[in-house]
């Protein structure tokens, strides 16, 4: 996934549901100047994704 995110943000943004990510991300990766802002911006955003998701489990499994 940080591949396609890599290669292409704004799908990436899109195969999770991000709608509205996805239509800005596509604006700034049209361009090629901001075809790496967007990259990076998507892998930030899947790293900050996968925390949080490991932060609820850990949450969940402290509170049983």
């Amino acid at each position: 996934m940080i591949l396609l995110a890599i290669l292409l943000p704004c799908v990436s943004f899109l195969l999770r549901g991000k709608i509205l990510h996805f239509i800005v991300c596509l604006f700034l990766q049209i361009t090629l100047i901001g075809w790496l802002p967007a990259a990076i911006w998507a892998v930030v955003d899947l790293q900050n994704s996968r925390a949080n998701k490991r932060m609820d489990r850990l949450i969940k499994s402290l509170k049983d």
